[in-house]
């Protein structure tokens, strides 16, 4: 029988053998910490244990902020979580002490970002209509260039027109990426997460993560976070100036991102969730890239999580207003509405 336990972050970080649900991208001890410090939520933990075996645990993050109210989220900025159990049992009785604890905090909602679902009486809504793009890599960086289809060949080769130059680094490019990740938030009409979100995700990731930047002449145009666990390389945040989409310098970088994914053998490079037919859906398919089910699970106490999303009709009107903001007070005033943001 199992043991069900609520502990306060930092705690024993389990691993889970035979899972039927498995391990997703939230289930490392690196994104629980950088996300908490990085973000400076309160986290918390829902461990299973039978006999001296972990049999599941489940992350979760008290989001709340000045402006939407208290959220439980397993866990934000990372676009997978939930539960990692053993068997549905398992993953059902962490799910009731997540309920109870959504009950005791009283916050607006649960939210668990499953891939696959999981069949409970409290979980009362659920979001499917985004989905997971991801490629298969080659497994050699020639293949990259290789594998694409002539059109998007060719955009790639036109970068090389315009002089633009191709870095690797760490925190010695934080600033440069967080220049373009700043305007262009700006430029959608999103509050920026902080800098030193992106300094802790360096940090505790250690040389699993690195920061790619493209530049013309001195000036970053085009900056992404690249995150390597389990075979897998993941573009949790990525951004280009849209002055410079001419020069088809983010094509040049997600070139460079797919051939350095490969050169740290990942066999699997994870674009992020986009809506099926979006844009940025596109975007990433035309690499290669294919939808995976992605299945957001929602225990909703008060209020309707639609609210939260950015197209709805109460938030295109901040949209606008914020797209008019000079970006160095969106940096400023950014940080603290987005960590209030499930």
């Amino acid at each position: 029988m199992n043991q069900i336990q609520t502990h306060r972050w930092p705690s024993d970080w389990p691993l889970i053998h035979d899972a039927t649900y498995g391990r997703l991208n939230a289930h490392h001890e690196s994104w629980i910490n950088s996300i908490g410090k990085g973000l400076r939520h309160q986290t918390y933990l829902v461990t299973a244990n039978c006999g001296d075996q972990a049999t599941g645990v489940l992350p979760l993050n008290l989001v709340s902020g000045p402006l939407f109210g208290r959220f439980l989220v397993s866990i934000p900025y990372v676009n997978t979580g939930g539960v990692w159990a053993k068997d549905n049992e398992t993953a059902v009785q962490l799910i009731d002490a997540a309920c109870d604890l959504a009950d005791e905090l009283d916050v607006n909602y649960l939210e668990l970002r499953h891939e696959s679902p999981v069949d409970h009486p409290r979980l009362n809504f659920e979001r499917t209509e985004k989905v997971h793009m991801r490629m298969p890599l080659p497994e050699t960086t020639e293949g990259v260039m290789k594998n694409l289809k002539s059109k998007v060949r060719s955009q790639v080769k036109k970068s090389g027109e315009f002089g633009l130059q191709v870095n690797f680094g760490a925190d010695e490019l934080l600033d440069s990426f967080y220049a373009v990740f700043a305007h262009n938030m700006r430029d959608l009409g999103t509050p920026v997460f902080a800098c030193r979100l992106f300094a802790h995700i360096l940090h505790e990731f250690g040389d699993n993560a690195e920061i790619c930047v493209v530049r013309k002449n001195s000036r970053p145009v085009a900056a992404a976070l690249l995150v390597h666990a389990d075979g897998v390389s993941e573009v949790p945040s990525a951004s280009c100036l849209r002055e410079f989409n001419r020069m088809n310098a983010n094509m040049l970088m997600y070139r460079h991102l797919l051939e350095r994914a490969v050169e740290r053998r990942s066999h699997t490079f994870d674009f992020g969730r986009s809506s099926e037919g979006s844009g940025t859906y596109k975007f990433k398919a035309q690499w290669g890239a294919v939808p995976h089910p992605a299945c957001w699970q929602y225990y909703v106490r008060k209020g309707d999580p639609n609210d939260m999303r950015p197209d709805s009709d109460g938030k295109q009107r901040l949209v606008k207003i914020w797209q008019r903001l000079p970006v160095w007070l969106t940096k400023m005033i950014g940080p603290t509405i987005v960590r209030g943001i499930p």
